[in-house]
């Protein structure tokens, strides 16, 4: 079963060929080299990063659903601003696709913590997607999309309008979570003079609203809310 949200975005895809293919990989993401077959971590649960953004259980998706939905809105204004053209069909299953082979790098340690697998010492999640996607039989202008996703630090530069978007939306939404986890961070810290690890974009908005709407005092009420609703959960 698809994660609702991505089900809604991988529809918009108008070719059926590609969307059947997106949908294939989405539900079996997995890698196969030397007999071997590497599945890694749900991506439901997985996060988007180990560190720098959506580095906590959840994290893939919110960071797949908000690229994407990002990179809609500058379709929009490509199209509508600038009177450009672009192939949605490319943006959508690029930005959708982009980040697939993360959770496979990923595992659960002992101590619940995600670190890397033995593979990720091998083989990064670019390289990882690139031959998948050429293995499985994607078009050439989409695995350009994905394999350009980092822009200036991609084995290649952003060459077409789909691949510039997909990037760009990327960035811009990585921005956002890291900025918003450690403004979050921050504020907690100033608050109760301690850390709170483990931020998720849920918390740390609702510090950032709690700081915003009651200023200090709310900010300590926000982090003593979190720290209960995290031990309910623990019991639960």
């Amino acid at each position: 079963m698809l994660h609702p949200e991505l089900k809604l975005l991988v529809y918009k895809i108008r070719n059926r060929d590609l969307r059947r293919k997106v949908i294939e990989l989405l539900k079996n993401p997995v890698f196969e080299i030397d007999g071997k077959v590497y599945s890694g971590l749900p991506l439901e649960i997985s996060p988007a990063g180990l560190s720098h953004h959506h580095s906590y259980p959840g994290g893939f998706i919110e960071h797949v659903v908000s690229s994407t939905r990002l990179a809609l809105a500058i379709c929009d204004s490509v199209e509508k601003v600038y009177h450009g053209k672009v192939n949605r069909d490319l943006v959508i299953a690029g930005t959708i696709l982009h980040d697939i082979f993360k959770p496979l790098t990923y595992a659960v340690g002992e101590n619940g913590s995600i670190t890397s697998t033995d593979l990720a010492d091998y083989m990064d999640h670019l390289s990882i997607v690139i031959s998948e996607l050429v293995r499985r039989g994607f078009p050439l202008e989409l695995i350009h999309v994905v394999s350009a996703h980092h822009g200036e630090n991609s084995p290649i530069k952003p060459h077409t309008i789909e691949a510039l978007i997909c990037h760009l939306a990327d960035l811009v939404d990585s921005k956002l979570n890291n900025e918003i986890l450690r403004a979050a961070s921050f504020l907690a810290r100033k608050a109760v003079g301690e850390d709170l690890q483990g931020l998720n974009s849920r918390e740390a908005f609702e510090i950032i609203l709690a700081k915003a709407e009651e200023g200090w005092e709310g900010v300590k009420e926000a982090v003593k809310k979190i720290k209960q609703d995290r031990e309910k959960m623990c019991k639960g």
